[in-house]
């Protein structure tokens, strides 16, 4: 797979030494360089980036959180706010957080590679405290949305940015492990809000604790952050190389940042011009690769994993299952495949997770669209829906929720991979918000089985398109990445 990438020059072209790169430096880095020879071969200890890690998934716990907080107490919520009834005032309680995670998507990478990650994440913070204090405290449909709405900008900044911090602080070894953890994370959110949520929704008023209490990890995210590691990537591209090998000792150990140090020298000799334009993303060379990040994140939308999350309930009441039991049930499934995940991840692979994630969605999908076929009525088509329901959520936690944003933060270019990411992300939210909107219309207007074979569909397409344009990453540096995709002339 490296050899196709490394024999096709049309992708990418290295582009020439920096003229301005100071001789003492370049004597010094290439000193580096032939030191790194000497270097220890043995692997960073692991325990040391664990830290500064965790901390950044806080806001994909929030990401889950926010998404789920308002399933169970959407009911007595609607009464106290007078929008009971109000179909249209419900969709947009759920869509003004998507509008907003649209927004804070397409800001992302500018506001990261303005004021660096740290900083970044204690901003994406803000507005969730503030659109959680808003939310409430409101009385009426208008405070709710924009207590939505500035939730929605936080969470939208915030994925991309964690996939990127987490790709750069991380030991290679241990990069796909720890990109698992942000699946895991987004899955404790889900479950959390739940957990919250069943209780108080029969208390009056009671919902504005769920809103209350997503304040608290929102500030620790930002007070922590002040402790945590900055990117040593984005340190080094200020110039500010001191401060990046200070970075590197804390996350990798002092044996090991002469090395790093000396990769970082070997990106930054073929780096271009420090600003990106949003044209550099959809023409040139950096095309394809934003291409397949986007096309990936879409492919991910279009299987239908959230039309899934949102059916799951009526199906299971089908089946005589209250629907706090099966979003339990769904909510298990998706942590169970998190954590399988977590353990395959740098095992097998980005690229196999990925394609034998969207064969089992594919798989999932065929025995729904069998279940449709049967009698509606008959217990074997029920148990099949519900069994298919699960295996959808499995497989899909597996490979084709954790491993886009993991793998996208990978193959990107330093110079670019901070907006490219919030462009993909961009794509991601405007597909969710798509699916979201149009679920139940195609639902009344093809039916369950050939919505469900259209959603089929897309995942046997995802399965040829990753199998033709993905590469593995799996055990290597970004800087071995980088260099793989932009070969030398």
């Amino acid at each position: 797979m490296w050899g196709r990438f490394r024999d096709c020059p049309s992708m990418y072209k290295r582009m020439p030494t920096k003229e301005s790169v100071n001789l003492v430096d370049v004597d010094e880095n290439s000193g580096l360089l032939h030191n790194d020879m000497g270097q220890e071969t043995t692997n960073p200890s692991w325990m040391l980036s664990l830290p500064h890690v965790l901390v950044a998934t806080i806001v994909s716990f929030l990401f889950g959180y926010h998404l789920g907080v308002v399933n169970e107490p959407l009911e007595s919520m609607s009464k106290d706010l007078d929008f009971r009834g109000n179909t249209l005032a419900e969709g947009l309680v759920v869509s003004t957080c998507l509008a907003g995670g649209f927004l804070g998507s397409l800001l992302s990478g500018w506001v990261a590679d303005g004021v660096g990650r740290r900083k970044a994440f204690q901003l994406c913070a803000l507005p969730m405290i503030i659109g959680a204090f808003i939310s409430a405290i409101t009385v009426n449909l208008e405070g709710m949305l924009l207590g939505r709405f500035l939730v929605g900008t936080g969470l939208g900044v915030g994925p991309p940015l964690a996939a990127l911090y987490i790709t750069e602080v991380s030991p290679a070894f241990v990069r796909g492990t720890y990109g698992s953890f942000i699946q895991i994370a987004t899955c404790l959110g889900v479950i959390g809000a739940l957990l919250i949520g069943i209780p108080v929704k029969s208390v009056d008023g009671g919902w504005r604790v769920c809103f209350w209490l997503s304040a608290i990890p929102a500030a620790i995210l930002a007070l922590a952050m002040a402790f945590c590691a900055e990117s040593p990537q984005w340190l080094y591209k200020q110039g500010r190389h001191a401060e990046a090998e200070s970075e590197l000792e804390k996350l990798l150990g002092g044996s090991h940042v002469k090395s790093a140090m000396a990769d970082l020298y070997k990106l930054d000799r073929g780096d271009e011009a420090d600003t990106t334009k949003f044209s550099d993303l959809l023409y040139g060379r950096h095309f394809r690769v934003v291409f397949i990040g986007s096309t990936l994140f879409a492919l991910q939308q279009l299987s239908g994993i959230n039309a899934v999350f949102y059916f799951s309930s009526t199906v299971f009441r089908s089946a005589g299952v209250s629907s706090s039991i099966a979003n339990i049930f769904i909510g298990i499934a998706n942590l169970l495949g998190s954590i399988i995940a977590l353990v395959l991840m740098d095992k097998l692979g980005r690229k196999v997770l990925l394609m034998w994630s969207f064969c089992g969605m594919a798989l999932s999908m065929a025995l729904q669209v069998t279940a449709a076929g049967l009698s509606a009525s008959g217990s074997g088509a029920l148990y099949l829906s519900v069994g298919g329901m699960l295996l959808f959520v499995l497989t899909f936690a597996i490979g084709a929720g954790p491993v886009p944003g993991l793998l996208l933060s990978e193959i990107f270019p330093s110079r670019i991979r901070a907006k490219a990411m919030a462009f993909c992300m961009s794509v991601h939210w405007l597909c969710n918000f798509l699916v979201g909107l149009l679920f139940l219309r195609l639902l009344e207007q093809l039916g369950q089985k050939l919505l469900y074979s259209i959603f089929g569909t897309f995942c046997l397409m995802a399965i040829v398109f990753v199998k033709r344009n993905v590469m593995e990453t799996k055990g290597k540096s970004l800087q071995e990445i980088e260099i793989a995709l932009l070969p030398q002339d």
